[in-house]
């Protein structure tokens, strides 16, 4: 897809170029060849994730199946609140650059911080500094 919007490109401007190279005033301006237009991507649909998710806000879209028993790998984002019992410090929701929704949760503890990363609503790592 980008290899046609590089040609497309590259190809307009050999155009203009060789219009403003031109030396001759009485020449007729080169007529534009139509181009085929590149298909159209498919609307990304994003992942699927599964169960109730965190929003920015730090709040579940949804009530969490309740099924995860300990904070491990694999658990999704509102079980690791419901188990805290008690909402995160901030919460950033992203997309990595594979179309993936990533999220971390910051829990500001007595001890330290305690930073979770998320991808696709399932715990990834957890970083205690």
């Amino acid at each position: 897809m980008m290899g046609a919007k590089v040609l497309v490109s590259v190809a307009l401007v050999a155009l203009a170029v060789s219009a403003c190279n031109s030396t001759r005033s009485s020449q007729a301006p080169a007529a534009a060849m139509p181009m085929a237009a590149a298909p159209a991507a498919p609307a990304a649909a994003g992942p699927v994730i599964d169960g109730p998710l965190l929003g920015p806000d730090g709040r579940c879209t949804g009530t969490p199946a309740g099924t995860a028993t300990a904070i491990e790998p694999g658990i999704s984002e509102c079980d690791l609140v419901r188990l805290k019992g008690k909402p995160a410090t901030d919460v950033l929701v992203g997309e990595s650059g594979k179309g993936q929704r990533e999220v971390q949760v910051l829990y500001s503890e007595p001890g330290g911080r305690e930073l979770y990363f998320f991808v696709d609503n399932r715990l990834d790592r957890i970083v205690k500094p």
